[in-house]
């Protein structure tokens, strides 16, 4: 199953969770992002040619991240840029989202390894902008 969540017209997340199945390829998320998120399926003996990629110039604004749960649960909360809370969704081992935009906090429910990949490279102090949560008390995500 695939979700995408959703504020004011704009995209902030896309889930690929791990029972999601599809043929061939499909990039999720649109050729604007930073990072592009695709799923793939290949059959036994199927070749990608090698090939290198060339040093383009690219120019991005803001930072987005995919986080690929290994294993454990987590509770991601959803914020708007306004940093309102909006919605959260559970994730455990084998799921993979993408954090596209707008704000979001991460709670850990049960002890989980995370890979996560973001657009680099990290600049200390301008890239994130901190805080104070206030999630709902509806824990039925």
């Amino acid at each position: 199953m695939l979700e995408n969540i959703i504020h004011n017209d704009t995209v902030i997340a896309i889930i690929v969770y791990k029972d999601h199945k599809q043929e061939g390829i499909q990039f999720l998320s649109p050729n604007k992002y930073p990072l592009q998120l695709g799923y793939m399926t290949r059959p036994n003996g199927y070749r990608i040619s090698p090939h290198i990629h060339n040093p383009v110039h690219r120019n991005t604004i803001g930072t987005q991240e995919v986080l690929f749960i290994k294993s454990g649960e987590i509770r991601i909360d959803f914020y708007s840029f306004e940093q309102e809370f909006l919605e959260s969704r559970k994730l455990s081992a084998g799921d993979t989202i993408l954090l596209a935009g707008a704000g979001h906090g991460i709670e850990v429910l049960q002890e989980a390894e995370i890979i996560e990949v973001k657009n680099g490279p990290y600049i200390e102090g301008a890239d994130k902008g901190r805080f104070e949560g206030k999630r709902s008390t509806d824990d039925s995500c």
